[in-house]
C-alpha cells in the first residue's frame, strides 16, 4: 500500500511539477559576454510560440516556432529530446542514444503527463497509459 501511495504521490508531483500553475512569460538568454543569445515565450522549463535566436555577434540564426530541441554529440541525436505540437497542445520527450529511440517516451497533453513508452533500438517495448501501471512494471526508475 505505501508503494501505491507513494506512486501517486510522485505521479501527481510529475504531472503538477513546474507546468499547471506556471504562466507564459517573455525572457531573454544571454551569451557570458553581455549579447543577446535568444528571447521569446516561455512557460515553466517549455519554449513556446516564437522565438528568435542569435549568433554571438548579435546576429539572427533563426526566428520561428520551436518544433523540438534536443542534443547532438558528434551528429548524433543523444539523451532527451523535446517535441512540439502545439496544434494539439501535445509535448513529446524522447531519449535518445546513437540517433535511435532508446530509453523512455513521456507525452503531455495541456502539461499533464498521458502516456509512457519505452524503446530499444527505435522499436517501441512497452507503453503505459497510467502513471500507476508504468509504476508496477518499472519499479526502479525515476526521471
Amino acid at each position: 500500500m505505501y508503494k501505491i501511495l507513494a506512486s501517486l504521490i510522485f505521479f501527481g508531483t510529475i504531472m503538477t511539477s513546474g507546468y499547471a500553475s506556471e504562466e507564459k512569460i517573455y525572457i531573454k538568454i544571454y551569451y557570458s559576454n553581455g549579447i543577446i543569445k535568444a528571447e521569446g515565450w516561455q512557460m515553466g522549463a517549455i519554449k513556446t510560440d516564437d522565438w528568435i535566436f542569435y549568433h554571438s555577434n548579435d546576429r539572427v540564426v533563426s526566428k520561428g516556432h520551436i518544433e523540438k530541441e534536443g542534443h547532438y554529440v558528434n551528429g548524433s541525436a543523444e539523451d532527451w529530446w523535446v517535441f512540439y505540437d502545439i496544434e494539439s497542445s501535445k509535448t513529446i520527450k524522447f531519449q535518445y542514444r546513437n540517433n535511435l529511440k532508446n530509453g523512455y517516451s513521456l507525452c503531455y497533453k495541456n502539461t499533464k503527463l498521458i502516456k509512457a513508452e519505452k524503446y530499444i533500438n527505435d522499436k517501441k517495448v512497452g507503453e503505459w497509459n497510467s502513471f500507476i501501471a508504468f509504476k508496477l512494471d518499472n519499479p526502479g526508475v525515476s526521471f
